[in-house]
């Protein structure tokens, strides 16, 4: 399939300086790059749809280059942000470029083997911080005029707050990635700078540049930005508002399956043209399953799979799938103990001593002490109705539950019905 006709089926192109670039990128050949904010040690999934669309050119015959903005991440893009951000040490920075160096290599081949097309991860600390004041306010910043500059709506959002305004720290950034452009094009031949709807202003102040500086045109391509229905970025928790982490160590792929699993159906879609490369039609299907069956979840579950598999490998998609399996059913048993408390982590909790359970405790005061019923009367009834399970193993009033039912001698896991869940822990 063509490249165009996959982008647009995917709706990943918003704006463009040029109807030609995909079909330039379709050819093949073409140089583009996508500039990524270090200021955390990990990427997040609000990066995943740029290392998407990187990986989508790699894979049409064109060179991608990851650019982390070691440099401009001294200063903070103030692109439609409420607050100027805190500045990091340049030491913080350098260790935040290598954090997302290996998270690249998963999604884009740097390998001589890929030849032309062979993938780059520059750091723009390289030129940014080793130009003068003097030469770049000379060479750069007399081909752009105040007035320009406060027009971009990524600045008058800021300008128009008498309580926020602009530091000219900030101010200087849009000239700062301009430079980036510029510098790419001369010293990789890069043509097309990448990014998301909210980088416009940025990115046609870099083809601008270039233009001026060059005589030579390059082009800009911007994609849509995933909003949730209250308006915030797709790509942070509802219950931490912390973004969601691409490192392993910061959100497990669990908890990545899980959050892409709850996803609304309505953003479900988006969220398979963006994040994944399963075919047109599979998309299609999960589309119709999705309107036909939402309760079944199938899109969500082909999401979660799919992106998880993407950014840490088949194994860990199959773990992940497998331990949300396991909340239901009696391989919970099989799980090991991080994974246990990881899928229980929403549930309530509450800590026993060894003492009360070594002899058994009667199946209704355990439902009532983890507030699964009301009484003992109402808790002998779900036991007769047989909607009671520990560790999913169904219970009924005449057996009691003791420590030979603990998992890893410490954990039961005690379910009525289909969702209320407690973790009860052992000290």
């Amino acid at each position: 399939m063509k490249l165009r006709d996959d982008w647009q089926f995917r709706g990943l192109v918003h704006q463009a300086t040029s109807e030609a670039v995909l079909d330039r990128l379709g050819a093949g050949g073409v140089t583009a790059y996508i500039g990524f904010d270090p200021t955390a040690p990990s990427l997040h999934l609000g990066s995943l749809l740029q290392l998407c669309n990187l990986r989508r050119l790699q894979m049409a015959g064109n060179r991608p280059i990851a650019l982390a903005g070691g440099g401009t991440g001294l200063i903070g893009d103030p692109s439609f942000k409420a607050v100027e951000r805190p500045l990091l040490s340049k030491e913080q920075l350098d260790a935040n470029v290598e954090g997302i160096r290996e998270q690249m290599s998963r999604f884009l081949d740097f390998s001589a083997s890929a030849g032309s097309s062979r993938a780059l991860l520059l750091n723009n600390a390289a030129w940014l911080t080793t130009i003068s004041l003097t030469e770049f306010l000379r060479d750069v910043g007399k081909h752009f005029t105040v007035n320009q500059m406060i027009a971009k709506e990524t600045v008058k959002s800021r300008l128009d707050r008498d309580d926020v305004g602009l530091s000219f720290t900030e101010f200087s950034y849009m000239l700062l990635q301009a430079y980036d452009f510029l510098r790419l094009h001369l010293d990789q031949g890069c043509t097309l700078q990448l990014g998301g709807s909210d980088q416009w202003g940025n990115i046609t102040m870099g083809t601008e540049l270039v233009r001026k500086m060059t005589g030579e045109s390059v082009d800009g391509l911007t994609s849509p930005l995933l909003l949730r229905a209250n308006g915030e970025k797709f790509g942070k928790s509802d219950i931490s508002n912390e973004h969601v982490w691409l490192d392993a160590s910061l959100t497990s792929p669990f908890a990545l399956h899980q959050f892409l699993l709850n996803s609304e159906d309505e953003m479900t879609p988006a969220l398979l043209r963006f994040f994944t490369f399963l075919d047109h039609e599979t998309i299609l299907n999960l589309d119709e399953a999705t309107r036909t069956a939402p309760q079944e979840r199938r899109a969500q579950r082909a999401l979660a799979n799919a992106v998880v598999a993407l950014v840490h490998g088949d194994d860990a998609a199959r773990a992940a799938e497998r331990a949300g399996e396991a909340l239901f059913a009696e391989s919970i048993a099989e799980l090991d103990e991080a994974t246990l408390l990881q899928v229980t982590a929403d549930a309530p909790s509450s800590t026993f001593s060894r003492a009360e359970l070594g002899a058994g405790m009667d199946a209704a005061d355990l439902l009532v002490r983890c507030e699964l019923a009301t009484s003992k009367g109402e808790a002998r009834r779900f036991l007769e109705q047989g909607g009671v399970y520990v560790n999913n193993i169904r219970i009924d009033a005449a057996t009691p539950v003791d420590l030979t039912r603990a998992l890893h001698d410490r954990y039961l896991v005690v379910r009525r019905g289909r969702r209320q869940l407690h973790l009860v822990v052992v000290a």
